[in-house]
């Protein structure tokens, strides 16, 4: 399978640290090695890194840990392939336009059936089920709102319909940004942790490396954090509910949708 990251803020922040240990994972200490990416919003629209290579070797995601990019929405993706060649086209996270902004998807598991899913104005460039699962999604919101909804509960509940819609095809865990919100579906594992005042130290479980958040932040600074399992070995992650997706805004959990 794949490991997921995710990290959405109230104020611009690095994802250096976490990557770090994401990175690890590729390649390292676990075999996620077919493919990396990242991607990193500034406002609507995401600088995204890919590599169909291993991260733990690649000298562009030490590249991009050497050198932070302060981000208020991050997603990251490490590859194990089930369906697909190693490729780029088949390296997640992947990116598409949608009511003047980029939505970015990265999924961990397999879809079912995924050639049967109804595409529309999106189609895939590779050849996975993760890209065809994620085009279906945005054509279904596409086809629900003209535009992007005032009421944004309407479109976390029709992300959370979809996505459990997919799900009933496989397992379907999957971050999404639409450059605002972190989605966060759990199908069989996926944690999160809000990084909040007081702020302590925390401890990479994949590399030899602390950070001590009391020096870096602000008391009002919120940093909450999505993987597919812990990636610190000294804090408390909160682990999901397969069926639930999470919704985060302004370094918060806003909402717990059944999906």
């Amino acid at each position: 399978m794949c490991e997921l990251l995710g990290m959405e803020c109230n104020v611009p922040t690095d994802i250096v640290f976490s990557f770090t240990g994401l990175a690890q994972r590729g390649g390292r200490t676990a075999h996620h090695a077919d493919g990396w990416g990242l991607a990193l919003y500034e406002g609507n629209a995401a600088r995204v890194f890919l590599e169909p290579t291993a991260a733990a070797s690649s000298p562009l995601a030490r590249f991009v840990s050497q050198n932070p990019i302060k981000t208020l929405l991050a997603i990251g993706h490490v590859r194990k392939k089930t369906r697909g060649p190693v490729s780029l086209a088949n390296t997640h996270p992947f990116v598409r336009e949608l009511w003047g902004r980029q939505w970015v998807f990265a999924h961990n598991g397999t879809v079912r059936g995924a050639r049967n899913l109804k595409l529309g104005r999106f189609a895939p460039i590779g050849t996975t089920d993760s890209e065809r699962a994620y085009c279906h999604i945005l054509e279904v919101l596409r086809s629900s709102f003209s535009t992007y909804p005032r009421k944004v509960s309407d479109l976390w509940e029709a992300v959370a319909h979809v996505g459990g819609a997919v799900g009933a095809r496989g397992s379907f865990n999957f971050l999404l940004g639409d450059g605002r919100h972190l989605y966060a579906r759990c199908a069989t594992k996926l944690c999160h942790i809000v990084r909040r005042a007081p702020f302590g130290r925390a401890r990479l479980a994949d590399e030899d490396v602390t950070v001590d958040f009391s020096q870096v932040t602000t008391p009002t600074d919120r940093v909450a954090v999505v993987s597919t399992v812990p990636l610190t070995t000294n804090e408390s992650w909160i682990h999901g509910e397969p069926g639930t997706m999470w919704v985060f805004d302004g370094g918060k959990l806003r909402a717990t949708l059944p999906a």
